[in-house]
């Protein structure tokens, strides 16, 4: 089983926080939804014919497109890849774009699940990261969005110097209580060359505080777990059967094709990934040659992949796939984590403990060969 990933990217307006490629112009959207279509085509054979369980548009703010265009992209899909009946259709949006008349136009397109940028209910937050909606945008679209969609997932922000304990604890109640299924939640981040980077540097946004990420993730995971949802990667929770199936795909080193410019392939022996420029990307592909670059990997990277990715799941990094060798330095590089509590070794399995999850891309790291 394989995914597909779209990315359309265009904004209303740009996140201060947000490092992934879009645009705030959409001046050449028609002609980039061409180029997709097109894309998708001249990429059909990437997949080896293995049957597509999951279609993602990611972004950017792909509910800045019309219904139809997205209906012609589903079908564009499926007349030239094998998708399987029941697969997951997400759809990324924004609360300002939701109406009550694109729910319905999604759906008809065969959209299947939504993901929301919440991000806080409250303004306060909303303003201080420069989001598009407001407050109660958030709170009505997903009211309407939960009405019509049984399969949806938001995303929430910790960490920002305006949310304290509190006002996080709100924002966690408030979506168990509007029943939401699926929730990502992200310690707020700061990379280089966004514009909260800038402003933390020239003293006009206070800087991030680790300590109270980590004690907000802290409070998150023992919320969560209380209200009954799984805690099965470490910024993903879920009430029991709304596992985000396309996303799982990443972390289970599944093969997936990415259309669009930025957008990442893999197939199991190499990455891939279309350039970060739109016109070039839309006159490239116009000419039928896709401007991509690539990497061949070695077993060694993809070992650390597995490292990587399989620590930051419930079910943690399973010993009995790997040769003899890398077992016995596994072993032997994870005892000082084990014996700190942060790690535990239970059926041939290494996992996070609750302590070690806060630290996991750190400990992976140094687990790598």
């Amino acid at each position: 089983m394989a995914g597909i990933y779209l990315h359309i990217p265009f904004c209303r307006q740009a996140c201060h926080y947000c490092n992934f490629h879009f645009s705030t112009s959409q001046r050449y959207k028609n002609e980039l939804v061409t180029a997709l279509l097109k894309e998708t085509e001249l990429q059909k054979n990437y997949l080896d014919g293995e049957p597509v369980e999951s279609i993602y548009f990611g972004g950017g703010t792909p509910s800045l497109l019309e219904p139809e265009l997205i209906k012609k992209i589903i079908l564009q899909i499926n007349s030239l890849y094998t998708v399987s009946p029941g697969a997951e259709i997400t759809l990324e949006a924004n609360p300002d774009d939701i109406t009550d008349k694109k729910l319905s136009g999604w759906k008809e397109t065969g959209i299947n699940r939504l993901s929301i940028g919440i991000q806080s209910f409250f303004d306060e937050d909303l303003k201080w990261m420069n989001r598009a909606h407001n407050a109660r945008q958030a709170i009505d679209c997903l009211r309407s969005a939960i009405s019509c969609f049984k399969n949806l997932t938001i995303d929430l922000i910790y960490g920002v110097p305006t949310l304290t304990n509190e006002k996080w604890k709100q924002n966690v109640e408030r979506s168990i209580g509007l029943c939401v299924p699926h929730l990502s939640c992200y310690a707020l981040t700061v990379e280089e060359k966004t514009p909260l980077y800038k402003m933390i540097r020239q003293h006009k946004k206070e800087k991030i505080n680790p300590g109270k990420q980590a004690e907000q993730f802290f409070l998150l995971m023992e919320w969560l777990g209380k209200a009954g949802y799984e805690h099965y990667e470490i910024s993903n929770f879920a009430r029991p059967g709304f596992r985000s199936m396309h996303n799982s795909s990443y972390w289970q080193g599944k093969k997936y094709l990415g259309l669009g410019p930025s957008a990442h392939s893999f197939n199991g022996c190499s990455r891939q990934w279309d350039i970060s420029n739109n016109s070039v990307y839309i006159d490239s592909i116009s000419r039928g040659i896709i401007p991509f670059e690539i990497e061949e990997l070695t077993s060694t990277q993809k070992l650390n992949e597995y490292i990587m990715l399989s620590l930051r799941t419930m079910e943690g990094l399973d010993l009995q796939k790997l040769d003899k060798d890398a077992i016995g330095k596994l072993q032997a590089a994870s005892k000082k984590y084990i014996d700190g509590s942060l790690m535990e070794l239970e059926n041939n399995r290494l996992k996070l403990t609750r302590e070690g999850k806060f630290l996991a891309d750190g400990i992976a790291a140094d687990l790598f060969f």
